[in-house]
């Protein structure tokens, strides 16, 4: 009798091992033979840089005395109180010319009193115009050189989620900071209308660099690069639909490409495809590989220069375009 239950035994776990492996094997032929396409569109195609800082004046200055131990007759403002630009606001004994106020805003603090005497540069009052709000931003260094005045940007304040605040570069610092080994530089964004912000919130800004119209671009890791030459894997009508998938590979047919301007999702290609036509992207046999596949193609496009791409999917004709051992440029 135990001669039987041990050969029932042995039959379920041999089974048992039998059906794992089976399963695996096809659940990872599966995985493998999986295809990723996108179809070559075209539109507008923008890059942008980003960096947090906070909300600023753009007018907070101390107030201070033009002459040497002159007594205040009379302090005419106290802290809270609004002033326009040439209100006066401390007068004198001996009747010298009192000082005013330089330019609208709130005056935030006084630091004298009547019958005080005061020096020249001595600080008796300070200054701030909260209706004038810029916000100064650290960009990376890498991103730095595509920064210019005027450009148009994008703001987002913590305190404010839902909302979006307009603004325009005003001015870019000629040096920058260095900490744990990187570099950034303060770029001053001035605000369109800074209705609500308050001094000292958090920002997050998106600069607007370069745009261009009627761009063909295809995702940025559909782009291969091998011994300096640029290339994509044209893929066949059956391989897949736009950013979509498919469980079996289809043929494919590897084409030379010139790019452009490239931003963190998508590159523009100036030569080599057409609108509408579909590329295969890389495949995802993983999670973990498909982490690091991705980095590996991001890291290519540091600074939004260079290019790289990961390891090309299976299934590529060993047959090339007519322009496929040509050099690509960019």
């Amino acid at each position: 009798m135990k001669k039987w239950i041990w050969i029932i035994i042995g039959v379920l776990v041999i089974g048992f091992v039998g059906f794992q492996w089976y399963n695996s094997k096809t659940s990872s032929a599966e995985t493998v033979q999986q295809v990723r396409t996108a179809v070559v569109q075209k539109g507008k195609l923008e890059v942008k840089v980003s960096g947090s800082g906070s909300v600023a004046a753009v007018t907070s200055e101390d107030i201070t005395a033009n002459e040497d131990n002159n007594e205040i007759d009379e302090v005419l403002v106290s802290a809270g109180e609004k002033v326009n630009e040439g209100d006066e606001l401390i007068t004198f004994t001996d009747g010298s010319d009192p000082i005013t106020a330089p330019a609208d805003g709130t005056i935030t603090t006084v630091s004298v009193k009547d019958g005080d005497r005061i020096t020249k540069g001595e600080a008796v009052a300070h200054l701030t115009d909260y209706s004038d709000l810029e916000t100064v931003v650290q960009i990376d260094e890498l991103d730095i050189p595509k920064v210019k005045k005027n450009q148009t940007a994008t703001v987002t304040v913590n305190a404010f989620p839902d909302q979006t605040f307009a603004g325009k570069v005003t001015s870019v610092a000629r040096e920058g900071s260095s900490e744990n080994g990187t570099s950034t530089f303060d770029v001053t964004i001035h605000f369109n209308k800074p209705q609500n912000l308050k001094v000292g919130m958090s920002t997050e800004a998106s600069i607007l660099t370069e745009t261009k119209k009627n761009a063909l671009y295809v995702p940025v890791d559909a782009v291969y690069t091998s011994n300096n030459e640029k290339y994509v894997l044209v893929a066949s009508a059956n391989a897949g639909t736009d950013n979509g998938s498919s469980s079996a590979a289809g043929n494919t047919q590897k084409q030379t490409v010139k790019t452009g301007i490239a931003n963190e999702d998508y590159v523009e290609i100036t030569d080599g495809v057409t609108e509408g036509e579909t590329v295969q992207l890389p495949q995802l046999a993983s999670d973990s590989s498909s982490s690091s596949q991705q980095r590996g193609v991001m890291q290519g496009f540091g600074g939004m220069g260079g290019m790289t791409g990961g390891m090309p999917p299976s299934g590529i004709n060993k047959g090339s375009s007519s322009n496929s051992n040509g050099r690509s440029g960019n």
